[in-house]
Parts: C-alpha cells; structure tokens; sequence
C-alpha cells in the first residue's frame, strides 16, 4: 500500500510518498519541486504513479508557498521570485542531507525535477550539487540569467508603481550567473536529464529550453541521456502525456 505521510524536515513542510512497508529501507528517490504559486500537494498524481514503481518520493513545499505561504500581495511574491530559487536550492540541499543520514537512499540514486520554477530550480541544482544523478525540467528555463532579464522587465513594464534600483538589478543578474546551467555546460557530468515544453508556453519561453538542448547535447558522450519531449498545442500545463513520459523516463534512468 502507498502512503502519504506529512513531515516537517528541519521546518520545511513536504510530503514523504512510498510503500509503507519499504519506507523506511533505502530506495530510489525523487524530489520534486512545484512551480510558483503552487503547493507540494498539486504534484500527488506524478507522485503517486512513480511510487507505484518501487520510488520513494519527496514534494517540499517552497518558500511563500502553500504551509509557508505568508500574508503578501502577488507583486510581493513575485518579486522574491529568484529568493525562493535560491532557498529551494538550500531546502534541497537539506533534502539530501536527511536521506543520506538516516539511510533512505539506495545507492545514491537521487533524482531531481520540477515544474515551471520546480524546473529553474532543478537546472540550477545541477550547477551546484553533483550528487542529483538524473534530473527533469518541465517547461523550466535552464537559463535563469536570461529568465531574470525579462521578469524584470516585464515587472517594469506593468503599472504596479514599482520599481527596481538598477545597482540591485544588476547586483542581481550578476549573482545569478553563479547558478545559471546554460553559462556551465560543463557541469552536466553527462548525467541524464529530461525536458518537457510545450510550444504555447507564453509564461516561460519555449526556445530557453529547446536552445539549451540544442547546444547540450553536444556535452554528452552518450545522446540518449538527454531527451527533449515537446508538446505542439501545450501551454504553461504539464499534460498528463508528459506526466506519463516523464515516470517512464525515471523508472529508465533513475
């Protein structure tokens, strides 16, 4: 029997998923991260079917979301949007840290994904942790420096009344070349790594990650461990086809 346990690691509220009778064995395990505006509970379904397949998996909620979630307008919100990247890379971090300590992991197989900030987040992560073997980037940008870039301006650009000093946007952009998976190719390690968009994308752009794929794939000794899945008609909405994809792609690779 699957179960769905709540726990709260070192604060951070996530949903622990896996057999019940095996959670507390080492398995392989995937944490997933949710896209902005969401909650750890909007990815049960992904969770649910890889479960099903002998996984254990994580859904942390992030900063300003769902349990920490705080009284604040949108506008707020968005604009810590890249404060919430970097603490989703901390609480990640953290993540690991637990699994290795009390013996959760089989064999180090760790694997990460995301959707939408979820998936900025994980192409992030790859430049900083060498120990998430497989990753998955559902309509994410792994050009986070780029991405910043035209947040800010279209942030500018509505008649919200605010605005940003140009010495902490440029403070800004210039930190986030540290964590920018594009700008550090290098550091895909060949590990495999997945990709979903759909072409209709208008939140998160289409060619930020088709591009990216594009010039990756030419890091990678063995091809068939990066793979691009796009959608012709798909917006900003993983479809179950892709969420389907996506557990068949793990239980390969992970």
């Amino acid at each position: 029997m699957i179960t769905i346990e709540k726990e709260y690691w070192n604060g951070v509220p996530l949903l622990h998923i896996a057999e019940d009778d095996k959670r507390q064995e080492p398995m392989p395990t995937l944490v997933y991260m949710h896209g902005f505006t969401s909650a750890k509970e909007h990815n049960l379904p992904l969770a649910y079917l890889l479960s099903e397949r002998g996984y254990r998996v994580i859904l942390p909620d992030s900063l300003l979301h769902g349990e920490r979630e705080k009284d604040i307008s949108d506008d707020e919100r968005q604009l810590q949007f890249f404060d919430i990247v970097k603490q989703n890379l901390d609480d990640i971090e953290m993540i690991y840290q637990e699994l290795v300590a009390h013996q959760l992991l089989d064999h180090d197989r760790l694997g990460l994904a995301g959707t939408s900030m979820g998936g900025i987040t994980t192409a992030s992560a790859l430049t900083q942790f060498s120990w998430v073997k497989v990753a998955a980037v559902m309509m994410g940008s792994p050009k986070i420096h780029a991405y910043a870039k035209q947040l800010i301006d279209h942030i500018q650009n509505q008649s919200t009344g605010i605005e940003l000093p140009e010495a902490q946007i440029n403070a800004l952009l210039e930190d986030l070349k540290e964590i920018d998976l594009s700008l550090q190719m290098e550091k895909l390690f060949d590990r495999p790594l997945f990709f979903w968009h759909g072409q209709n994308d208008r939140v998160v752009p289409f060619d930020h990650s088709y591009r990216f794929y594009e010039e990756a794939i030419e890091y990678y000794k063995n091809p068939e461990n990066i793979r691009f899945l796009k959608e012709m008609d798909a917006g900003h909405k993983v479809s179950r086809f892709a969420i389907i994809e996506l557990v068949n792609w793990l239980e390969l690779q992970l």
